[in-house]
């Protein structure tokens, strides 16, 4: 992976990482299931090497987080699964989340990194150190962003993101060792 030297020194500052969840680390797909009892079960498909960048990150001393306009059962265990430390649900509006978090953690904007896709997601990217977009976002979205993954949302994209912060930090390599399943 070759990281152009400013995305790397910006990509070195990074202590949190955070992200939208739908149509990041989701495809965006919403999947309801009808129930006997006329109620509505809600799936979530997640990508298992987004998992495994996700408990890197954690294993390397990063916070993450995530900040998501929806609710979901499935969303919170497997941020429980992964130790993401911030989860943020029904934020239709998520800077008040990203404040809150800034406040949480002490880190400074520039020390930010945020994954997103849709025009939600823009108020937070232009604030921080870091902004990334998954390969399928809007349009507006990959204009506005430091970094745009070669994996679309749902498919590898949040690793690819704590992989270029890893490796621009210098310790990915010591953190191949460190994987856990």
């Amino acid at each position: 992976m070759k990281i152009p030297a400013k995305l790397a020194k910006k990509a070195r500052q990074i202590l949190v990482v955070l992200m939208d969840v739908d149509g990041t680390l989701t495809d965006g797909s919403v999947t309801l299931a009808s129930q006997s009892d006329g109620s509505a079960l809600e799936i979530k498909t997640f990508d298992a090497h987004d998992g495994q960048g996700l408990t890197l990150a954690v294993t390397a001393g990063l916070r993450t987080g995530v900040i998501t306009g929806r609710g979901s059962a499935a969303l919170r265990r497997r941020c429980k699964e992964l130790d993401v430390e911030f989860v943020y649900e029904k934020q239709g509006h998520k800077v008040a989340a990203y404040e809150d978090i800034l406040r949480k953690t002490g880190a400074k904007e520039s020390e930010v990194a945020y994954l997103g896709d849709d025009l939600p997601d823009l108020t937070i990217m232009r604030r921080v150190g870091l902004s990334a977009a998954v390969a399928n976002a809007t349009a507006e979205v990959r204009r506005a962003v430091d970094y745009r993954t070669k994996a679309p949302g749902g498919k590898g994209a949040a690793r690819e993101l704590v992989e270029l912060i890893l490796r621009s930090k210098g310790i990915w390599e010591e953190m191949i060792d460190k994987a856990r399943a």
